[in-house]
């Protein structure tokens, strides 16, 4: 059972993903102890991660892409994409005939074999639509925070110590840092000693580093988490076109949203993409009446997730987060 304690500790590590036990402890009154067995049992029980990501901005654009099958044969054109290490996410939507994905390839040629040899070519494939993303709101303010019980503004001022990320362009990454970005993203607070041990590198370079990067920018924290056992298992895709002159606007103020778990500015006839969490679709439906409807939102299309394949790098294992191979450590 995950009580009022577990999602407070949930919503504290969505403030800051590296927030000391103790401090979390402090702001929510109870020993750090607690805090520590509870988090490591909410880990363990695939409800929550942390993960250390690159931004968009830092590294090859992002695509996401739309892929009509033959719904006979979703699933496995499904799974054949979740294996793909390029493919962060992977779920299917419309009725089981459709699969929505996110690829972050590293280089061009990488991104052109995905869009323009394999997926076309698969003969279950019916319609393919990708789309570059020009913009993502990530991190911060702009995380899923529909949570009951939620942390007060005094509460979260009080964990909220991180670096304030800059308006200016992120720093660029290094070659060498792609050892200790692919430490992160399987588990954003692993120590720096731990990662020392993946990179090679001594603690204090690391803790240089990853502090950075992090103030720079280029580095932050994202909470991951298994939304239906929080009690909110109705995820939909939202397609939306907005005129240039709004897009902006549209962009942050949904991106805020309680509801909404990523948002980006896409190419494409549909230039805004919304990832929204709800209670029911009781909750959809005034999320779409009252917030969207509120915009100045030219066209909206809704397709609802019937099951999450893949989310952030690793395979589902129905809702629970199921933990990604931990990298090599330098050296064996």
């Amino acid at each position: 059972m995950i009580d009022s304690i577990d999602r407070q500790i949930v919503h504290a590590m969505q403030v800051d993903g590296r927030a000391p036990f103790s401090r979390v402890a402090t702001v929510l009154g109870v020993s750090e102890q607690t805090v520590a067995r509870r988090w490591r049992r909410l880990r363990a029980d695939g409800v929550v991660r942390v993960l250390g990501l690159a931004t968009p901005d830092a590294t090859e654009p992002s695509w996401h892409i739309r892929v009509r099958v033959q719904p006979a044969a979703a699933g496995a054109v499904a799974e054949a994409l979740a294996r793909r290490p390029d493919v962060s996410w992977v779920s299917l939507t419309s009725g089981g005939a459709e699969i929505t994905c996110s690829t972050r390839p590293r280089t061009p040629r990488q991104r052109d074999a995905l869009l323009l040899d394999r997926l076309p070519r698969t003969v279950q494939v019916i319609d393919l639509n990708a789309f570059s993303v020009l913009h993502a709101y990530v991190g911060g303010e702009y995380e899923w925070t529909a949570f009951e019980d939620p942390l007060t503004a005094e509460q979260i001022a009080a964990l909220d110590q991180g670096p304030a990320r800059p308006a200016t362009t992120p720093t660029a990454l290094d070659p060498e840092d792609e050892v200790l970005l692919a430490a992160l993203a399987t588990d954003g607070r692993l120590s720096y000693a731990e990662l020392a041990g993946v990179t090679g590198w001594s603690e204090s370079r690391v803790a240089r580093r990853v502090e950075a990067l992090r103030a720079a920018g280029t580095l932050y924290f994202d909470l991951e988490v298994a939304n239906e056992l929080l009690g909110h298992p109705v995820s939909a895709m939202l397609w939306l076109g907005v005129a240039p002159a709004d897009l902006a606007h549209v962009g942050e103020s949904l991106a805020r949203e309680p509801e909404t778990a990523f948002t980006a500015v896409v190419t494409g006839p549909a230039n805004l993409m919304v990832a929204v969490v709800c209670r029911d679709t009781a909750h959809l439906y005034r999320f779409l009446t009252e917030r969207v409807g509120s915009l100045p939102v030219h066209t909206l299309e809704t397709s609802t997730v019937l099951r999450r394949v893949k989310q952030a790098g690793s395979l589902m294992d129905g809702p629970r987060l199921t933990d990604p191979e931990p990298p090599p450590v330098r050296g064996r």
